[in-house]
């Protein structure tokens, strides 16, 4: 449909979104209408919206998601109006149309005592996420998984610099600043021995920050080869099949981080039985910090007594404070050159394959699948 005059700005009058009506059905494309941001909205056309694994789980229905819905979080996209009261980014940088920007990869109802007690915004009471809504919710446009989307008030907004691909800045705002954020629970020290449990983006992205913190040495653990493969390419330097005979694994794993095993364990494979193991690889005083079982029912069992008698901490991260958005788009434009994080965007989809993007990404065909309407 025409677009429609807004002073200086071209606001489209409707815009297509892919809709899925049940677990596991067939996406739809389906068109939704279009208004000017309301106060404190920003309007913004998306030029790529990455396939994060919990989209997956949410479609897959292993985790709540309200249908029909729409999917997609890791999004970025160029400002097509700003509401009223929308000036300038978090770093407090003009923002204005045409300005390609990232943003919180969820919003929160105000300040609460999360945020102004607790220091955790990302568990409000009442905080929401984009891409985790029923399309039916004003204003409909709220996921990556479409052509248009709402920025709603409460965000964080970070305007991208120029020299950043698509491709390198869609992922900061999930898989990049959760990294920085479990990275950081486990207060990564200079000269430490790290051990990460799944080398899909999320586990490349934390080899490539523990690096940077200052481990020694990093060792990542998947049971697809092609990221085995891959992953020297980021930071790591040193790779096993979990799924080798376990003594084996264990002996060689502890004699690389000698003298008595690694200091941090991370896993992000969205694998509960993988915990036990990351608990009998650390050593006496060690760290592990969960970012990847973020479906409901991830039950293991374990032998507590290990976390009492190795005197263990036990961190559990998810979303990401806003103060890590600004870190991970740092980090990303610091260490572009260093590492081809281009690369691991690695299957582009137009919005209508939505279907086989899904597939492919489930099917870890590839590793991140990017949906460009």
């Amino acid at each position: 449909m025409a677009p429609f005059d807004m002073g200086d700005m071209q606001i489209p009058q409707s815009g297509r979104l892919a809709i899925y009506d049940a677990p596991n059905a067939p996406f739809r494309l389906e068109s939704h209408p279009i208004n000017a941001p309301a106060a404190g909205e920003v309007l913004v056309k998306i030029r790529m919206s990455t396939i994060c694994r919990s989209d997956i789980h949410s479609y897959l229905g292993h985790r709540p998601n309200p249908c029909p819905g729409v999917l997609g979080h890791e999004i970025i996209g160029d400002i097509v109006a700003l509401g009223a009261g929308v000036t300038q980014d978090m770093r407090g940088d003009a923002l204005a149309a045409g300005d390609r920007i990232t943003w919180s990869e969820y919003f929160i109802p105000g300040s609460n005592y999360f945020t102004e007690v607790l220091d955790l915004p990302q568990k409000s009471r009442g905080v929401d996420k984009y891409g985790h809504m029923a399309v039916r919710t004003a204003p409909h446009h709220h996921g990556g998984f479409g052509e248009y989307c709402y920025i709603l008030p409460h965000s964080w907004i970070l305007r991208l610099p120029d020299e950043l691909t698509d491709e390198e800045g869609t992922p900061i705002n999930c898989g990049v600043a959760t990294m920085i954020a479990v990275t950081e629970a486990a207060s990564i020290r200079i000269g430490q021995a790290v051990v990460i449990q799944g080398l899909g983006l999320l586990g490349l992205y934390g080899a490539a920050i523990a690096k940077a913190r200052g481990a020694r040495i990093v060792i990542g653990l998947d049971t697809v080869a092609e990221r085995r493969e891959r992953a020297g390419q980021f930071g790591v330097d040193q790779v096993f099949d979990p799924g080798m005979e376990r003594e084996v694994l264990l002996r060689e794993i502890r004699a690389l981080c000698r003298p008595e095993g690694p200091d941090v364990v991370i896993e992000v494979c969205g694998v509960p039985e993988v915990i036990p193991l990351g608990i009998d690889l650390l050593r006496i005083g060690g760290t592990y910090v969960l970012g990847g079982v973020v479906n409901p029912d991830a039950r293991v069992t374990l032998d507590a007594n290990l976390l009492l008698k190795k005197m263990l901490t036990l961190r559990g991260v998810h979303n990401y404070h806003p103060r890590n958005l600004i870190e991970a788009l740092d980090f990303v434009a610091a260490n572009r050159t260093r590492y081809p994080f281009h690369q691991l965007v690695d299957g582009k989809y137009p919005l209508e394959q939505v279907n086989e993007a899904m597939a492919d990404a489930a099917a870890r065909r590839v590793l991140r699948a990017a949906i460009v309407p």
